[in-house]
Order: C-alpha cells, then structure tokens, then sequence
C-alpha cells in the first residue's frame, strides 16, 4: 500500500512513507539522493502562501538545476585533481625509496668496500621488487600506492618516516598492502557549508565516486537534525559528517587549527586539513562567508563553489550602497546589469583572497534565474596576486540615455622584455584616465560609473569543455536537468572571443613550440602563464536588438538580421547566457549605432514626429541637424538632405544578410529557462529552530 508507513532504516524509494518517532515523513528523490519531509498539519497547510508552505528546513526544487550543475562540475573538477594527487604520490613514493636505496648502498659499501655489498636477507621479495625498480604499487581502486613491505601510518600524506622496510615475511607483506589499499586512497573532502536539508551533501557522497567525506553543516538545530535523519536512511553515515554549528565559526576553527600547525618561519608543520571543495549556497548573499571560504578551502587549487541568491541587490540599481557594502562595488543600471553583477561578485572572492596571497581563477560563471553561481579555484601565488590591479575595472556607463559603455581598468598590467632580451616580464604601473568624457560621445547624456569589478574573463573554456565532456556521461534518470545545463554551458562557451592580438600570439607560440628545445618549452609555457594571468576579456557585456529599437522607435530588427550584418562588416557576434535575445560582439558601439540607423533607412522607416524632440532617439539619428539643415535649404532654396533616408557619408554600406547569421551547431539547445511552474523563485526562508 502506498500509505503504509516504514522504518527509518528502510532502503529508500520515492514517494515512500516513514514514520519515525511519531512523525510521518515523504521521501523525495533527486539524483541517487532521498530526503525526508515533514507532512504539513492543517494549520500549516492554511497558513501557507502562494503553495510554498512552511517549511521548518530550506527546500526548494527548483534548484534542482544547480545541484545537478554542481555535482557535474566537482566530478569534472575532481577527476583532474585525484589524478595530480596520485602522480605526486607517485612521484615521492619514488624519490623515497630512491633514497633507501642510495642510503643502503652507502652503508655496504662503507662495511664492505672491495666487494659488492649483497642483498639482505631480511628484505622480501615484494620488497626487493619495490626498493630496485617500480617503486609504487597500484590499489584495487586505481589510486598510487605506496611500495610493497611499507608500513603505513595514520593520514593520506605519508612521510620518509612512516616507512619501515622491514617485512620478512609473505604474510606480513600481504597485511601492509591491504593498508595501503585502504589508508592510501587520495583523499578528497568537501564541505556543505549552509546544507539546510542536506541534500547537496548526500548527493556529493552518493554521485561522486572519489569523494572520501562530506561535511554538512547548517546553524539550526533542525536543519542539523534532519540531516542526521536524511544521512541514515541513505546510510551514509561513514561518508557523512554531520555538524550543528555557525559556518563561520567552524570555517575560522579550522583555519585557526592550520595557523597553530605552522613553525616559526610559517612554514606548515602536519597535514593539512581543509577541503578540496568548499560549497556555499546561503539564502541570500554569501559575501558574509567569503573570507573564510577562502582560507578553508585548500590553497594548492581547491574549488569554491558559491551562490548568491540577492540579485536584487548586484544586479538593479536600486541598491548601490548595500551592493558596495557586500561586493566592494556599485551595481549598474543597464540591461546587461546580471553579467556586472557575476563581476562584482568575482571581484569581492578575489579581493578576499588576495589580501592572504591567495590568487583566484574563474572556471564559471552563470547567472541563472534569480540568482548566480561561481566556480573558482584559488591558489597560493603571490605573484600571481600582482597581476590584480591590472585585472578590475570600472564601467562608464550612458544609462540615461544610449546604454553604451566604456571599460576603464584600474592598473596596467605591461609585458616588458627582460635585460638580455630573451624573454619577458610584467610591470604592474598606473592606468591612464579618464577613457570617457563625462557626455556619451554618442548621444551627448551624462555617463556614470559603476565597479570596481572584475575584468578578466568569467569562464574557463577548457574547464567548461570538460564539464561538458562529464554531462555527456550523465544518466538522465539522475540529472534532470542535462538539456538546460548542455545548452547553457554550450553558450556560456560560445562567449569566449579572443581579440586578434591573442589569436596572433597564441600562433605564433605554436610555431615556436613544434621546433623548441626543453629549456625553449620551458620559457615558453612560463611566458604562457604570465600572459593568462595578465589577460583581460577585450569585450565584456551584451545588448539587446529591442533596447535599441525602443532608444529609437523603430521596429525591431530579427537578431539574424542584426547578426548578419554585424558579420557582413566583419566583426564577430555571439551571445550571453545572461539573457536571452542578447547580443555580444567585438563591434564599437559607433559600427552598432551606425547599423541600427541603417536598419531604419533601409528596412523600418519611421515617423520623424513620433521620436520626442531632445530625446536620446532624435539625438542618435540627428533629426535636430536635419531640421536646421532643411531650413537653411528653404533659405537658399536649395534641396534639403535627409539624413534618415540617404546612407551615412563616409560610413561602410550594411547588408542585412540573415544566411550569415545561421548556425553550423543544428542541435537544439535549451540555452534559456522556461517557467518551470507556478510561483516559482527563491520561496519563502525556512522557520526551523
């Protein structure tokens, strides 16, 4: 029967009944994931609003993308990162036992120096095998072992001093290579930091197969509560910690447990133990915890992974000072204000990081629905930290008037050649300002200013493709979501457009690398890495056809038409995820007026009397010089010029081609969010204790 009521230590299953300690429970199933929710009572029921209800523990469906997007990404993330874990084990175990080995050598010889000193007979077999030639043995899991015949210690980083080569026997050896399978699996921990239900923890340590602990942390003793009950029924409680405590107070202990660890040159002295990914998904903004995400998560590329669900705050205008009390920076007021937003908040990680020499890489960005969620990977570099001035900025924007925008970075990061020329170096020096007047040089209205924010580009492309690479893996059964994250993330990578100074470079060091030597490879890849720290996004930002077209009332131009002609003149076009409709492109503003106002003359001709005297619209098509133009011809009784209706002087002509705008990609994506339902958002908060 479908009401008959379970056990709590029942095997799982949607839509299942548990009854436990006298409360009855529905499971719900997302992924490989079960959670159990409360019934609501009568009173409850009535006092629930818009459908919501009241809910004593945060869950809301609708984020089901963004889990599914998360788990996607870690996976795609940690697969890369176990591998570096395993080669660098690899690698020491081999200089270790490099070590043995010379040292042994060194004793027989100092014993017996005419002689060739002899093998001992207290080493095995297994051991001989791991001292001389291999010196890794491989687990059953595929993860690096240590030789055979080493004792091992307690912890996944093992030290010279942990190894006792010193089995003599066959059932002594089989003993240390069953610890070592069980005590040497690279480890890889996260921390839900704000896990509400838990749900995000028990799909970590359901569907990420190399995960070794979660931590799910949440400050209300009935969130923390029923995390332990969801933990159970999944029975997960060796994969998952459950902890009732504040996340800052647990981030900072942490944090403060690693500083006691150092020795007196700071230098660390044990393992460490912060984690390989530190989730924050608050309701609301997350600016409050990002100063100890940054220091708890670990610093040799750790990922940060954060949401902010304020939108109303970095992405409108109508909060500027509670947007640069949270993200150092003031929102603006534009249709691409959602792109500026993910800037700001790219900006508040990277300054919280930078102020303890750590650097900051985005691997992705999005804006999705309501709110935004960032990927990043944060790194101990103070020379990388350098280049941060060089890589934040400030927007002159006409958002009174046109909506064009102009970039202003606040340093200059410049590539110098080094004294012997054979190579180059950064100097990190002052930018030169203003880069706008104060009057848009398009349409004449006062700019103003928004930023700082970041700069540099907010996806990593190759990082982006493997994510990609891992969703077409995925089963659909347990990510509902694969059609909306395959097209956002397609577009999200479509956004990446290189200038020509970028393109150029990176061929001319393919050239130099197919006939490089390995100290040329060498210089060659350090130089690389200089040039994408230094490297800003040339064409930050998007526009919209219909923003245009309402600035000039006009017709709407198809944004094939618009995209074709942007291409017939050259230039490259694609689109944001942002928003749909959008438009990016390495087009000026002057080339993109210049198309719209030969879209009215060739394609929508509109009425001169219905665009307002002094407004933006009749400044940007200079009906005001038409009209003194034509009233000077009255005067001299000559032919009036219509500007309007007679191409620009001394501009290029414009085809609106729609065949050049099509798409070689013939699939059909859902870039975009459609209204999954009724009343859908961030729902109410959660009212538990």
């Amino acid at each position: 029967m479908a009401s008959e009521a379970h056990s709590i230590t029942a095997s799982p299953a949607s839509k299942q009944i548990i009854q436990h300690q006298g409360v009855r429970y529905t499971t719900v199933q997302e992924g490989l994931a079960y959670i159990l929710v409360p019934e609501a009572s009568s009173e409850e029921k009535e006092k629930s609003k818009d459908g919501q209800g009241v809910q004593q523990v945060f869950y809301n469906p609708i984020q089901q993308f963004n889990r599914d997007l998360t788990v996607l990404t870690i996976k795609a993330y940690g697969r890369e990162r176990i591998e570096r874990k395993e080669v660098a084990s690899q690698s020491k175990w081999e200089r270790i036992a490099e070590r043995k080995r010379k040292k042994r050598k060194e004793v027989h010889h100092s014993d017996e120096p005419s002689e060739r000193p002899a093998k001992s007979p207290k080493l095995s077999a297994n051991t001989a095998a791991a001292t001389s030639g291999g010196a890794t043995n491989r687990t059953t899991d595929g993860t690096t072992g240590a030789p055979s015949g080493v004792e091992i210690r307690e912890g996944d980083q093992l030290t010279e001093q942990s190894i006792n080569i010193a089995v003599d026997d066959k059932a002594g050896a089989a003993k240390v290579e069953s610890e070592i399978s069980d005590k040497n699996q690279p480890k890889f921990t996260i921390l839900d930091a704000l896990s509400a239900s838990g749900l995000r923890a028990l799909r970590y340590a359901q569907e990420i197969p190399f995960v070794t602990s979660v931590t799910s942390n949440d400050l209300l003793k009935a969130a923390a509560d029923a995390i332990s009950l969801n933990v159970k029924h999944n029975g997960l409680e060796s994969k998952i910690k459950v902890s009732h405590d504040d996340a800052l107070a647990h981030m900072y202990t942490l944090i403060s447990q690693e500083l006691r660890r150092r020795d007196s040159n700071g230098r660390p002295t044990g393992r460490s133990q912060k984690y390989d990914v530190v989730d924050l998904d608050p309701y609301g903004t997350a600016a409050p915890f990002l100063d100890a995400a940054v220091q708890a998560v670990r610093d040799d590329g750790g990922l940060l992974c954060v949401t902010c669900t304020d939108s109303g705050v970095w992405a409108s205008n109508g909060y500027p000072e509670k947007c640069y009390s949270l993200y150092g920076g003031v929102p603006v007021k534009g249709w691409f204000s959602h792109e500026v937003g993910l800037r700001l908040i790219l900006h508040a990680i990277e300054t919280s990081a930078a102020k303890y020499g750590l650097a900051m890489e985005p691997l992705l960005s999005l804006s999705i629905d309501f709110y935004s969620r960032v990927f990043v990977r944060i790194k101990k570099s103070p020379a990388a930290v350098k280049f941060q001035g060089g890589k934040n900025m400030v927007v002159y924007s006409c958002d009174s008037g046109c909506g064009a925008w102009t970039t202003q970075l606040l340093m200059r990061n410049k590539a110098v050649p080094n004294k012997n020329g054979s190579g180059i170096f950064y100097k990190h020096s002052f930018a030169q300002a203003p880069t706008a007047g104060r009057p848009c040089e398009h349409c004449g209205s006062t700019m103003h200013m928004a930023g700082p924010m970041y700069a540099g580009r907010i996806h990593s492309p190759p990082f982006v493709q493997q994510v990609l690479d891992e969703l077409s893996e995925a089963s659909t059964e347990v990510y509902g979501t694969t059609g909306r994250i395959r097209g956002m993330l397609q577009t999200a990578l479509e956004e990446n457009m290189p200038s020509p100074e970028e393109l150029q470079a990176a061929e001319k060091q393919a050239e130099l690398m197919e006939s490089a030597d390995r100290a040329t490879e060498k210089a060659l890849a350090t130089a690389s890495r200089e040039e994408e720290l230094a490297a800003v996004d040339p064409y930050p930002f998007y526009f919209h056809p219909g923003q245009l077209s309402g600035i000039l009332r006009c017709a709407t131009p198809p944004e094939a038409s618009l995209k074709g002609a942007l291409i017939g003149l050259g230039y490259r076009v694609t689109r944001s995820h942002c928003k749909p409709g959008s438009i990016k492109t390495d087009a000026p503003w002057s080339v993109i007026w210049h198309v719209m106002k030969e879209w009215i003359r060739q394609k929508a001709p509109i009425k001169e009397e219905n665009v307002k005297v002094g407004s933006t619209g009749h400044r940007l098509l200079g009906l005001a010089k038409k009209a003194e133009d034509a009233k000077a011809a009255e005067q001299n009784e000559a032919m009036a010029v219509d500007a309007p209706d007679a191409a620009e002087s001394g501009k290029p002509e414009v085809v609106f081609d729609e065949t050049l705008a099509r798409e070689s990609d013939k699939r059909r994506l859902v870039r975009y969010q459609m209204n999954p339902r009724e009343n859908w958002g961030p729902m109410n908060r959660a009212k538990g204790s």
